[in-house]
């Protein structure tokens, strides 16, 4: 399976009017980053992302869409390679992770993106399908059983009769 969007920026010239347009058109929250110069977008679900100042007067205002690469120097010297133009090698996003940024042949910008906290891959689409038709193999009580939270299970099960108080005393008892 190929690399996942996993973030998207907007370099403008104007990060406070961007904030008002895109707060009142698509209800979008901010949370500012004064350390970094850097405004993170919280989109509710989805990808989310962020956005601030243009680099240059002669950058014009646009949007990066980032990708999730296990390692951002390589990848940018596999772009290089392939004919891109790197415009960001490699930088730290301290506590986040680290990116880089490159036009292709085209002239499209993307960015590429390691987190320092990656999340486990999924398993691939292949063996969740194994998995489901293994599972459709078992016999309807095992599958039910299978599908029982683990906790109804436990709960299930009958505890342990108790001695009742007299026969415990007069164990006790003998043991002396």
């Amino acid at each position: 399976m190929g690399n996942p969007f996993v973030h998207l920026d907007l370099s403008t010239s104007d990060p406070e009017a961007a904030k008002k347009f895109y707060g009142a058109v698509f209800d979008w929250r901010f949370q500012d980053f004064p350390q970094m110069n850097w405004t993170g977008i919280d989109v509710g679900q989805g990808v989310g992302g962020g956005l601030g100042p243009t680099q240059d007067a002669q950058q014009p205002t646009s949007w990066t869409a980032y990708v999730a690469v296990d390692d951002v120097k390589a990848t940018v010297a596999k772009a290089a390679e392939h004919g891109a133009t790197v415009v960001v090698p490699y930088m730290e996003v301290p506590g986040m992770g680290w990116l880089g940024v490159f036009m292709d042949p085209q002239g499209g910008t993307i960015g590429v993106w390691q987190s320092a906290n990656p999340q486990p891959p999924e398993p691939p689409p292949a063996k969740q399908a194994a998995a489901k038709k293994a599972a459709a193999k078992q016999p309807a009580a095992k599958q039910a059983a299978a599908k029982k939270p683990a906790a109804k299970k436990a709960a299930a099960k009958k505890p342990a009769a108790k001695k009742p108080a007299a026969t415990k005393k007069a164990a006790k008892k003998k043991k002396r």
